[in-house]
């Protein structure tokens, strides 16, 4: 990993800046002494394109939860750089991605369709259903649930002897959960290729993180199951992609788990049915917007070269368009039916289920009901 100077810069903690939180860009998008990119300028505009399309997709799921169109949806808002990061460390083609509820840019760069991820929010069962061939769990909006499947996900491509790598979001509150502290343990025992990504965006919906754990930090923890546990600034891009390369290049070479604590900072309510501003002072919330990712990559990217306001808004126009088409094709898809509240959860029915199956939809084929 390269090294660099640390700046204090804010974070979720009420006690101040983490200074030993790993950083490449200080506040306002400039390499910190001694830092090297560890991205081409390829890479960094594919990662900044994302954090746009991110960001965009979020203000036009918000406008169509606020219009009925679409479900209870939780924003990246202010957590792009935490997200995308990780995501531009993954190969889609033989590593996992176990996701919580606030990582859509990683699922869309690994291969889930847009209209697919709609479907989910607007409720129809065939948005559940990740597409064959690509390597994604569901989403888990139970806390922590997803990380024990995470964990023998990843034991499995080991015992296969394959060099594929599972990645697993989680955030600060779901670190308190059972699942957490089992999944960990066990991936620590058996060295699994896992890598666990805890967002820390400061509060576990209305918890801020001083209520959450006594603990130092949550990449503390690592030490007592085994692993790294590596702080990186959530905010700073090429930081989370240089602290997850290298945990996923120890997971995919036999060096087994890395538990990453990437501090960022939620600028949206926890989903669209929460209002933040009973819990978040509005000070507090006027000063992490000017850490927001997107401004400090865009000034880098400005700084060296690769973006001009011609090429951003190139970008911006196709994302816009990208997303139109998105909506248009998940609401243009047919209604759900019955049958779909069986068809999606199992393989085969045993004759009890098939018995409630008929008598809500009569026999009906598989599929067609």
């Amino acid at each position: 990993m390269t090294k660099a100077k640390a700046t204090a810069i804010p974070t979720p903690f009420e006690g101040g800046a983490d200074p030993d939180a790993f950083r490449l860009l200080d506040a306002v998008g400039a390499l910190v002494e001694g830092a090297v990119t560890p991205l081409s300028g390829d890479q960094l505009l594919e990662g900044f394109r994302w954090m746009l399309f991110s960001r965009t997709l979020d203000e036009r799921a918000v406008s169509l939860q606020r219009q009925g169109r679409i479900g209870t949806y939780s924003a990246v808002y202010g957590q792009e750089a935490s997200v995308v990061g990780v995501s531009l460390a993954l190969d889609p083609a033989r590593d996992w991605i176990f996701p919580q509820y606030r990582e859509t840019p990683a699922l869309l760069r690994h291969g889930m369709p847009l209209s697919t991820l709609l479907l989910y929010y607007i409720g129809n069962p065939v948005g559940g259903r990740v597409p064959d061939g690509v390597l994604l769990a569901p989403i888990q909006i139970s806390l922590a649930a997803q990380l024990p499947h995470a964990v023998g996900m990843a034991l499995g491509l080991k015992m296969q002897g394959r060099d594929g790598v599972v990645v697993t979001f989680v955030g600060d509150g779901a670190s308190s959960e059972g699942d957490f502290h089992e999944s960990l343990n066990l991936a620590g025992v058996v060295q699994a290729p896992v890598v666990f990504v805890l967002q820390n965006n400061g509060y576990a919906i209305s918890t801020p993180r001083s209520k959450q754990s006594a603990a130092t930090s949550f990449a503390a923890r690592a030490e007592g199951y085994g692993m790294p546990g590596v702080r990186v600034d959530g905010n700073d891009l090429l930081a989370v992609y240089e602290v997850a390369r290298e945990a996923v290049e120890r997971a995919r070479t036999g060096g087994g788990p890395t538990l990453i604590e990437s501090q960022t900072y939620r600028l949206f309510p926890h989903n669209t049915a929460d209002d933040a501003t009973r819990y978040v002072p509005a000070e507090e919330l006027e000063a992490r917007h000017l850490e927001d990712p997107i401004p400090r990559l865009r000034n880098y990217l400005t700084a060296i070269g690769v973006l001009d306001d011609t090429l951003e808004e190139q970008m911006r126009v196709a994302i816009v368009e990208e997303i139109a088409a998105g909506v248009a094709a998940a609401e243009a898809h047919p209604p759900p039916t019955p049958g779909q509240v069986f068809d999606y959860a199992y393989a085969d029915f045993s004759p009890r289920i098939l018995r409630q199956r008929e008598e809500i939809i009569g026999n009906v084929p598989k599929g067609d009901a």
